[in-house]
């Protein structure tokens, strides 16, 4: 496993990390989400990815209780979870980013993670209507009483947070230090479109999601929606049209020659293809069995294999157009 700085900060994250979304509560329960961070653990994995909204709090809960039964040594791995959405209906309690919401949306993930604090604290989604000084301002604060150690954001516009860069620059506050933004081979705009010259820039880390495209890029769906499988999940009804779409399903079996030429399966090539990227810092992988964090952990040794050959034909599939050819 080789371990990359996360954006300018000192500390460095694995390239591949593990993470809860879909999986801890809803498909994972304390045991089996022991044997999987057990697996990513081992395999040299440090950084684990959680967030308030994931099973409305019980992935924290799952985690934590994960976390207190394997004992690791607590510097020896970073744990980040996410505020936005809330947990509740109250008018100051969902979709926000306000002062009161943060201060107490890290308290209620600290406890329930059984932590002191927290490695990485993200805001999950921009807020439209909290001026983002008071955010600034509350995840500053958080950080100076040591309930997080970094912060950062997720999904929100390359203006967006250079305006929060220049608002922590003028008070002299904790800047936000790292994106979590959605990244696969269907969908490149965050990292590859006018955001490639803000990472380079300000050297922003970046934590990314959906490596696997919500599992289209693993090629289970390519004959339907297996029984077992995110896109049959309750509530994830929104997943369907992406998973039967037969012009992605089409790209996706187009990808097989490269993986049998590389000898990977469709996962690791998917996972690896991101790694090329100098612009991630860490991918995050996700698995609902001990099994599939085995087969991720293999990406990282495709990824020195990939090509800039490889890349070309990868582009070629998914129809990506040349600077020389945009003009």
């Amino acid at each position: 496993m080789e371990y990359r700085h996360l954006g300018k900060t000192g500390i460095r994250v694995s390239e591949l990390s593990f993470g809860s979304w879909v999986t801890f509560h809803t498909q994972a329960d304390v045991k089996p989400a022991m044997e999987m961070m057990s697996a990513a653990y081992d395999a040299g994995v440090n950084f684990f990815d959680n967030a308030e909204a994931y099973a409305k709090g019980k992935s924290e809960e799952v985690m934590g209780k994960a976390l207190k039964e394997l004992k690791w040594r607590r510097g020896s791995y970073l744990i980040s979870t996410k505020l936005y959405w809330g947990l509740h209906e109250g008018v100051n309690e969902r979709n926000t980013l306000n002062r009161k919401r943060l201060i107490e949306g890290i308290n209620g993930s600290l406890e329930r993670l059984q932590l002191e604090y927290v490695d990485l604290l993200y805001c999950h989604r921009p807020d439209k209507t909290t001026p983002i000084e008071e955010t600034v301002w509350a995840m500053h604060n958080i950080i100076e009483w040591g309930k997080a150690l970094y912060w950062g954001t997720s999904e929100w516009a390359a203006s967006e947070i250079v305006e929060a860069l220049q608002i922590a620059e003028r008070h002299h506050l904790h800047k936000p230090v790292v994106e979590q933004p959605q990244y696969n081979m269907f969908e490149r705009k965050r990292l590859e479109g006018d955001y490639a010259r803000f990472y380079k820039e300000y050297n922003y880390g970046t934590t990314i999601w959906s490596p696997l495209a919500s599992g289209l890029l693993t090629g289970k769906y390519n004959h339907g929606i297996p029984k077992d499988s995110r896109g049959a999940l309750q509530g994830y009804d929104w997943l369907k049209d992406h998973l039967t779409s037969e012009a992605k399903l089409a790209k996706v079996r187009a990808l097989e020659p490269i993986a049998k030429e590389l000898g990977c399966s469709l996962s690791q090539l998917a996972l690896a293809w991101c790694l090329k990227n100098p612009f991630v810092s860490t991918v995050i992988t996700g698995a609902s069995r001990v099994e599939q964090v085995h087969e991720n952990m293999k990406a990282a040794e495709v990824a020195p294999k990939i090509t800039p050959e490889i890349l070309k034909q990868i582009d070629a599939i998914f129809e990506v157009k040349t600077e020389a050819e945009e003009d």
